[in-house]
């Protein structure tokens, strides 16, 4: 007569019982799923960067053009221009010192907010 071993319960040979047998299951679909959704996270954040600074470039000339340009001294423009060609990167590179600068940031950042941006985004600070 042969001799058969007796089958083991696969959920009682699970180091943590068999309430806990779908665990490994489950983390590794979670495993898989956050592999597969963070580089669409990085892309959608890099579309979103992308779109901020369109935005902004499209907001410093509709403010400039609203405003004009009396008051805005040469260094203020280009360090605008450097912020922007750095895909507005570069925060804090923009010391706005005239009224007229004052009152340009200071609209740019109202803009920028209504496109729903964080008032962090502009890059106006200034060392002193």
């Amino acid at each position: 007569m042969l001799q058969h071993e007796p089958r083991q319960n696969p959920a009682s040979s699970h180091p943590l019982g068999h309430r806990w047998q779908g665990i490994d299951a489950m983390t590794r679909a979670l495993g898989i799923f956050t592999l597969c959704a963070l580089p669409l996270s990085a892309v959608a954040q890099d579309d979103w960067s992308q779109r901020k600074c369109d935005l902004y470039q499209q907001a410093f000339a509709d403010a400039v053009t609203a405003q004009g340009a009396a008051g805005l001294r040469p260094e203020f423009l280009n360090q605008n221009a450097g912020f922007i060609a750095s895909g507005c990167l570069t925060q804090g590179t923009v010391c706005a010192r005239t009224a007229e600068e004052i009152a340009l940031a200071n609209l740019l950042t109202v803009m920028t907010m209504n496109e729903g941006m964080a008032s962090t985004f502009v890059p106006f600070a200034c060392p002193d």
